[in-house]
């Protein structure tokens, strides 16, 4: 059951993303840097980690030593 619910969330917080946080995320995914990805979508590297910042909040990932958000991050992108 909170399986369930923690998918929901996610999908839900996954939703609220906007188109370029959810490029950046997709791109993310594919394994690129944020350089790769400031490259691909022609934005500066400081947008870039913006959007990253962004995404983290939006999905409730604050830092962590015991985690990697961005890890999470794309995890959550690929189960929606």
């Amino acid at each position: 059951m909170t399986d369930l619910l923690g998918a929901s969330r996610h999908a839900s917080a996954l939703a609220s993303l906007t188109q370029r946080e959810h490029d950046v995320l997709a791109l993310m995914a594919e394994g690129r840097s944020n350089s790769g990805i400031a490259g691909r979508l022609v934005i500066s590297e400081r947008a870039v980690e913006k959007h990253i910042s962004n995404i983290f909040a939006k999905l409730g990932l604050p830092p962590s030593d015991a985690d990697h958000r961005r890890v999470l991050a794309v995890l959550a992108y690929l189960r929606s």
